[in-house]
């Protein structure tokens, strides 16, 4: 069972509220009564019954806020009651007053990991970027849907270097005010009055809709595609263990979706399976090539296993191309804001595709150039730009620009 924030700081503590509780209650009570007085016309309406069921209906809604009340700590206790999977990133003296019952019950948060960080070294040392990098590698072994901060307000430049490492990461990251703040506000003061505790300072690329929206066109599309080309999966497994020895699947270890790797799927179409710490790429004319390989990666009918990837959901129709783990560890120390790919599944075909960029990509310079154009999808996405691209690729792939 999830908590939800607000609501739940209420459910625990009702007490504080039942006096704008009863006021809410009142004044909608009075409202009714006045709509009744001016649509009666000549008809009686008796007062005495309905001032006793207006105030039977208080003392209800209170017995029942109490009633939940209860509940909800019983559930709280039994353990039975979960909120979202945090990973808390904080100084050593912010995180010893910061107890997992707290962020559970106040802010609805279910810490599955915490990592200190202390300063004392320097904001950027290698011990604060070393728990740091834990922390990221914590956030996908555990599936933390967002980081939260710990730290004292006027940590600014520790908190610029978490910002900036965590920039990489897909997930939301959000800053709790510190003991001081909380301290002055009151525990109930965090969620009440308009304010929004805590605050986020990263958002998620994309929202909960616009996931759901891109997730159904990757399954409706990938599931039309496979049923409609089966045919032609079945005539490249023939040819191509025809034409040469070994499997008729290639699978290479790729880093996708919060740089957590998986296994792609591909027909093979050279005479080797490279899936180590250093990997050639293809370029034109390779020799490793196979007869029939040559025309499945000309035609990109290599590719069309990837749709299983997408099924998975591994994968997206759409998104920057993933790139064989080797490749994505060169790349992250050469290329700024590399890691910024990795906040939307990759697909099987990009924006960078579509512009001129698809293939090889020996040269530093043209990586740069596909990891903006990468960029400049993930801000800009809509399911236009989805549609746009998928109809492109079909014109793109006639164009004879693979290898």
């Amino acid at each position: 069972m999830r908590a939800a924030c607000t609501g739940f700081t209420v459910l625990l503590a009702p007490l504080p509220y039942i006096g704008r509780l009863l006021a809410t209650f009142a004044i909608t009570a009075l409202l009714v009564a006045g709509s009744l007085l001016f649509l009666k016309g000549n008809v009686a309406f008796p007062a005495s019954p309905l001032v006793a069921a207006l105030l039977a209906q208080m003392i209800l809604l209170v017995i029942a806020r109490w009633v939940f009340a209860k509940a909800t700590r019983a559930l709280l206790s039994a353990g039975s009651l979960d909120g979202r999977h945090v990973v808390t990133i904080g100084e050593p003296v912010e995180l010893l007053g910061l107890s997992a019952k707290f962020l559970l019950r106040y802010c609805g948060l279910r810490e599955v990991f915490r990592v200190p960080v202390a300063n004392n070294r320097g904001c950027r040392s290698g011990e604060v970027l070393a728990g740091l990098d834990g922390a990221l590698a914590a956030a996908r072994e555990h599936g933390a849907e967002e980081f939260l901060l710990a730290l004292r307000w006027g940590s600014r430049e520790l908190l610029e270097t978490i910002r900036s490492r965590l920039r990489e990461s897909p997930l939301p990251v959000r800053l709790l005010p510190d003991h001081n703040i909380r301290t002055l506000l009151g525990q109930c003061g965090l969620f009440t009055d308009g304010l929004s505790l805590p605050v986020t300072i990263q958002g998620a690329p994309l929202t909960a809709f616009e996931r759901a929206v891109k997730r159904t066109l990757d399954v409706v599309g990938s599931m039309t595609a496979i049923l409609f080309m089966s045919p032609l999966f079945l005539l490249a497994a023939i040819t191509i263990k025809l034409d040469s020895g070994g499997p008729i699947i290639f699978q290479q270890r790729r880093t996708g979706f919060n740089a957590k790797e998986f296994v792609i799927f591909e027909f093979r179409t050279m005479t080797v399976l490279e899936d180590g710490p250093a990997i050639t790429q293809a370029y034109r004319g390779d020799l490793r090539a196979t007869r029939v390989g040559k025309f499945l990666r000309r035609s990109s009918i290599d590719e069309l296993p990837q749709l299983l990837n997408v099924l998975k959901g591994e994968m997206s129709l759409v998104g920057p191309r993933p790139h064989a783990v080797a490749h994505d560890r060169e790349y992250k120390v050469h290329i700024a804001d590399y890691g910024f790919r990795h906040h939307v599944k990759p697909g099987i075909t990009g924006w960078a595709q579509v512009n001129g960029l698809r293939g090889e990509t020996r040269s530093l310079e043209k990586m740069t150039k596909r990891v903006k154009l990468d960029l400049w999808y993930i801000n800009n996405w809509s399911l236009g730009v989805d549609i746009n691209i998928l109809a492109r690729t079909c014109f793109e792939v006639l164009r004879d620009r693979a290898y």
